[in-house]
């Protein structure tokens, strides 16, 4: 099991840029994949990025590909999400979630997450 806490959540206006953070402890992070999903109110939690093991593999959903960028920094146990152009609907909490095997979208086989951090773009 590994241990994750986000940061860098914040309000911005519509255009703006945020970088979130996601620090690992516990286990060896090169061990894991990451994800970073959302959960706006009222609605489902989503897929927004993941990024392999060792970094070379990332994905996206449509919604956030050409403005949203995943990385990682495995000597610091450390990911990121570089997230620019922002729009009014990103707005959600964002989690980081992380698991043992393969890059997949799916909240469900996400073992360890974290406790969420507050993006909120206005308009």
């Amino acid at each position: 099991q590994v241990q994750l806490v986000e940061s860098g959540g914040g309000l911005v206006q519509a255009g703006g840029s945020l970088r979130l953070s996601c620090a690992a402890s516990g286990r060896t992070f090169s061990w894991y994949t990451m994800a970073w999903f959302r959960q706006a109110p009222g609605k489902e939690r989503e897929f927004v990025a993941g990024i392999s093991m060792s970094g070379t593999t990332t994905d996206y959903a449509d919604s956030v590909k050409g403005r949203f960028t995943i990385s990682r920094d495995n000597a610091k146990n450390t990911g990121y999400l570089q997230m620019n152009s922002l729009k009014p609907e990103d707005t959600a909490v964002y989690y980081c979630a992380a698991r043992r095997f393969g890059l997949l979208q799916a909240s469900t086989v996400y073992d360890d997450w974290g406790q969420g951090t507050q993006v909120t773009v206005s308009s």
